[in-house]
């Protein structure tokens, strides 16, 4: 008789946890429990932040959909989820814009840190972290038999990063229990232009851009809350492609910068402004034509925070062309280019960059007084030596009598 009761509790706790799940993709062998931290997943994205919380084990402690509210806004509706039921197993979703993220209470704190960017330089350096939390109502009485549910998740945005105009790459590809990185690299281009207009987009033409023709760039956030503005940290080229080559020219790392280059606008706005004029790599001598490539490391800052983070010049020591190691790994990557250049046959106005390997003869001062001297002093010699002979002439030659005509000869 004790065995048949045993065996009949059984069946029916199975039907009372099948009718509890009824309805829903929930499987009563692996989700007849309480929730824990793997059934939260959060994806840091660029415009929202995303939040699937498994609703089965939520269920089964007793609670539905409309229980579980962010940051405890339980009275507000849009603080709560929504079923997602095409799924396995059941899901509730929230989606948390990152425009107005402090509308159902999370909380966002920046933190200013001075440390070595993506290629060593020290620079002061943000990252914003976006935490909050998803529980269930207290019942209005002294005590409960259900499990107060809570779901604590947070995600950390590095704002710097390593732009150029290749692929954008895409963000929030890693899922965690509770905590998450996210990145804001997406929103983020490096363009080029005619002029300073900033309208034409660079136009290359088929031969490649005469040396020295100046180019207008520009970082340039787009579909990003207005809290953040663009500061350029580093911007340099390279000859390929790879923002990790090792052979590469800076145009400016804060406001040490080079003599070709100048910066616009940097920290103000969502974009950030520079220009410089297009020369070759050595290294594309036997080649009519050299490809440049940009790259900048980019930080966004909140509007207040920028100044703080503007470099302060004359703290580093100009580089020229130099081969370094070390990659940048831990940042997300964008490539502009390839801009191409043209080693004409005949000197321009522009330039004389990118002709012959052999540069043509040139006199120095040094020499031109040399020679110069050495004329006059010929010139001197000859006069010398033209006196000389006319002298020696004169002594050789017998006197000329004067001879007066007598009349009475005639």
């Amino acid at each position: 008789m004790e065995p048949l009761c045993v065996i009949l509790l059984l069946i029916s706790k199975t039907i009372i946890v099948n009718a509890q799940f009824n309805g829903f993709n929930c499987d009563s062998n692996f989700h007849s429990r309480f929730p824990a931290e793997r059934d939260i997943s959060v994806y840091c994205g660029v415009q929202t932040i995303t939040l699937k919380i498994n609703f089965c084990p939520v269920l089964f402690s007793g609670y539905i959909d409309t229980d579980l509210a962010l940051n405890g806004r339980h009275g507000d509706a849009h603080c709560r989820g929504f079923i997602n039921n095409n799924t396995f197993p059941t899901v509730v979703l929230f989606s948390i814009s990152l425009n107005t993220l402090e509308a159902c209470g999370n909380s966002l704190l920046v933190s200013t840190a001075q440390g070595p960017n993506a290629y060593g330089n020290i620079s002061m350096v943000q990252i914003g972290g976006i935490s909050g939390y998803i529980d269930t109502p207290d019942p209005p009485t002294v005590i409960s038999y259900l499990p107060g549910l809570l779901y604590k998740f947070s995600c950390s945005y590095p704002l710097e990063y390593l732009v150029n105009n290749t692929q954008l790459a895409s963000s929030a590809a890693a899922i965690s229990v509770k905590d998450s990185n996210g990145t804001f690299i997406s929103t983020l281009n490096l363009l080029l232009y005619n002029d300073s207009s900033y309208i034409q987009h660079l136009s290359i033409p088929m031969a490649g851009l005469t040396l020295k023709t100046r180019v207008f760039a520009a970082v340039k956030a787009s579909n990003l809350d207005r809290r953040w503005n663009v500061l350029m940290d580093y911007c340099y080229t390279t000859p390929s492609g790879n923002p990790n080559d090792v052979l590469r020219y800076d145009l400016f790392f804060g406001c040490d910068k080079d003599p070709q280059t100048t910066v616009f606008e940097n920290g103000k706005s969502q974009m950030g402004r520079f220009s410089f004029e297009v020369f070759r790599f050595v290294k594309h001598k036997n080649q009519k034509m050299s490809t440049v490539f940009l790259h900048c490391v980019t930080k966004l800052c909140r509007a207040d925070d920028c100044p703080m983070l503007l470099p302060i010049c004359g703290k580093r020591k100009k580089r020229d062309v130099s081969e370094r190691t070390g990659t940048a790994s831990d940042n997300a990557v964008i490539t502009a280019g390839p801009i191409i250049t043209r080693s004409d046959d005949t000197p321009t106005n522009n330039s004389q960059l990118g002709q012959s390997s052999e540069p043509p003869f040139k006199m120095n001062s040094v020499t031109s007084a040399l020679i110069s001297t050495i004329a006059i002093l010929a010139v001197i010699s000859m006069c010398f030596f033209i006196m000389s002979m006319t002298l020696l002439k004169g002594k050789h030659t017998p006197p000329t009598l004067s001879v007066a005509h007598n009349p009475a000869f005639s």
